[in-house]
């Protein structure tokens, strides 16, 4: 299984959208010192996560999120859930 998830960091005040196949080991790595847009912030939490049984879906849907550049419309879509 694939997932496409929403990451909310508290301090940094922002959102996150990823995919990845096991979602609390992503969370594990963007809540540890690299470089990146995570990076430096160690307060990442899961707000929202959608199962998908291939890679290419999940990629897609991820795309589809990341396009909308609407921080309301991502609320709305963890709210919806």
């Amino acid at each position: 299984m694939h997932f496409v998830y929403i990451l909310y960091s508290p301090s940094k005040s922002k959102y996150y959208i990823g995919a990845c196949e096991d979602v609390q080991k992503r969370l594990t790595k963007h809540n540890t010192n690299h470089s990146g847009f995570t990076g430096g912030v160690f307060d990442w939490e899961i707000k929202w996560v959608e199962e998908h049984t291939t890679k290419f879906d999940a990629l897609k849907r991820e795309k589809q999120i990341k396009g909308w550049k609407s921080r309301k419309m991502i609320e709305k879509l963890i709210v919806g859930s």
